[in-house]
């Protein structure tokens, strides 16, 4: 084999795979047909599950110090602030990370590659997928290179991280179900002032539409996002200036633009591949699933599937697990990029939709409820959870098993591990639990029960054991989780609850291994063998 893995596309979803991969020790080479990054992108948001992500990645503070941290929201319709949705509250507790990241993906892009390259690789720029071929163990691939000759490259896995166009989704003929909205947008970087809220998201409400003002880094630097007027959107060669107009009707007459440095119209569209894998070859962000912008959703859904093929493709190519475990991959992303399609394609309808209804909804229902969502607590997590990214579960996958019943309102299988702190040597200090497990290995935390013998599930250096020692500060942080005492918890790589229960019992642990980890023999036997 030429390589482990072949990852065809070097956009966020690509680089995030190709990092995670490098960095278990999988061999990977990562192509793109584009001559170098891209310079000018439509994704902003960066998500807090997101930003958890590169924390364990070591470019979370390079991320901070490039984006702005948006905390909050303003909305206005008719040109009057109506509400203000606050992020930071919402947050406070679930995660380090209580705000939206602006950080275009040009520099999520930029960030990534580097760290790549400080892991000793880098993107194959210039290089183009032209066929796939499967047979057996191997996938054989042809790539135009540079030059503009072939080169034959055989892999035993390959990853489409090539966006809508994706020659690798195309090539394994899967369809790509969905269409077009009618409505044409444009994105605009500018300086200007105005009566925006500095620092934080300005949503515009209008009859006709919407517009979207995201701060930048830089003085007086924002970002524009919105639907080109009716009368502009078939106008060949359109330039930011016939945009203004409308800009000033619904931002009022007190908007000055100094600026424009780029100016960009698109339509979007609302489809998903019909399924995720063929054989040996997977689809992953925008080659998989593409929907509107609403919630700042799409760039983070891609790197999170990156997130969580990575660690099954990696124990698979190190032959510590069965190529079986691969199925989950499909199993637990489609259900969440179709809940996500679904949910942005209903928003999206009444926010753009051109009937009376939707205008109404927009200048005054809209900002209604909004002020309602200001003064409600449980909404307002409930709100963050689900745009932050969480809230996702996987608790239908047949890698999350529980033991036993665990109370209602404790962390049950498929649930993502909650933030805490908490001592882990009685005498010690408080600490981050995220950054404590990482996310190189199984963690096994246990609550009111002794430390295990040996790893009690056959999982050897796959395994991390923590005991929680009893303490008041682990009680009351305990407690605020729900989490019982006893209990325990089998963390997998990518921070999600595998195994849980109240006793921890290693023949139940030893056969979920096996059966829904797929743990493969050989590694079954290596980890029986005395040392």
């Amino acid at each position: 084999m030429d390589t482990d893995v072949l990852v065809v596309g070097a956009g966020p979803t690509g680089l995030m795979l190709a990092n995670q991969l490098v960095r278990r020790g999988v061999r990977t080479l990562i192509i793109d047909r584009h001559t170098g990054p891209s310079i000018e992108t439509r994704a902003l948001g960066v998500q807090a599950r997101t930003l958890e992500i590169y924390g364990h990645l070591g470019i979370v503070e390079r991320a901070l110090e490039l984006g702005k941290r948006g905390t909050g929201g303003n909305i206005w319709a008719n040109g009057q602030r109506r509400a203000r949705v606050g992020l930071s509250d919402a947050g406070q507790k679930v995660t380090p990370f209580p705000f939206l990241l602006i950080l275009g993906q040009d520099d999520n892009e930029r960030i990534m590659s580097d760290h790549l390259r400080a892991l000793g690789s880098s993107v194959q720029w210039n290089t183009e997928l032209i066929s796939l071929a499967q047979q057996g163990d191997s996938v054989t691939a042809v790539l135009r290179l540079p030059d503009g000759s072939h080169r034959t490259v055989l892999a035993p896995w390959v990853a489409g991280c090539d966006g809508a166009r994706s020659a690798v989704r195309e090539s394994s003929g899967i369809t790509f179900a969905g269409a077009a909205y009618e409505h044409v947008f444009f994105v605009a970087d500018t300086e200007m002032t105005g009566s925006m809220v500095p620092d934080e998201l300005n949503v515009y409400l209008f009859r006709d539409g919407f517009h979207l003002l995201f701060p930048m880094r830089g003085k007086d630097h924002w970002r524009i996002a919105g639907i080109l007027p009716p009368a502009l959107r078939d106008k060949p060669d359109l330039k930011f200036d016939a945009v203004i107009p409308s800009l000033h009707t619904e931002a009022g007459e007190g908007l000055s633009i100094k600026s424009c440095s780029w100016f960009s119209t698109y339509r979007i569209h609302h489809r998903r591949a019909v399924r995720f894998r063929d054989g040996r070859c997977f689809l992953l962000g925008d080659a998989a699933h593409i929907h509107s912008p609403v919630g700042a959703q799409g760039m983070n859904t891609g790197l999170q599937d990156a997130y969580n093929l990575a660690w099954k493709l990696a124990m698979v190519v190190k032959g510590q697990a069965e190529p079986a475990l691969l199925d989950s991959y499909e199993e637990e992303r489609i259900p969440v990029a179709e809940a996500l399609l679904n949910g942005t394609d209903r928003a999206f309808r009444l926010v753009v939709s051109n009937n009376w209804f939707a205008g109404l909804f927009r200048t005054k229902i809209l900002a209604t409820v909004a002020a309602i969502v200001v003064n409600s607590k449980a909404v307002q997590k409930r709100a963050f959870r689900l745009i932050s990214q969480t809230g996702i579960r996987y608790s239908k996958s047949s890698l999350s098993k529980s033991l036993d019943s665990l109370p209602d309102g404790a962390p049950q299988p498929g649930d993502r591990l909650p933030w805490l702190q908490l001592k882990f040597a009685a005498n010690g200090p408080v600490e981050d639990l995220f950054q404590e497990i990482g996310d190189a290995h199984f963690n096994l935390i246990l609550i009111g029960q002794p430390p295990l013998v040996d790893d009690g599930m056959g999982l050897g250096d796959l395994l991390r054991t923590r005991v929680i020692p009893s303490d008041p500060v682990n009680d009351a942080e305990l407690g605020r989780a729900q989490i019982p005492n006893p209990s325990f918890y089998l963390i997998r790589p990518d921070g999600y609850v595998g195994l849980c229960g109240r006793r921890f019992a290693a023949d139940y642990a030893r056969a979920y291994a096996s059966g829904s980890l797929h743990l493969s023999a050989t590694a079954q036997a290596s980890r029986a063998a005395p040392s």
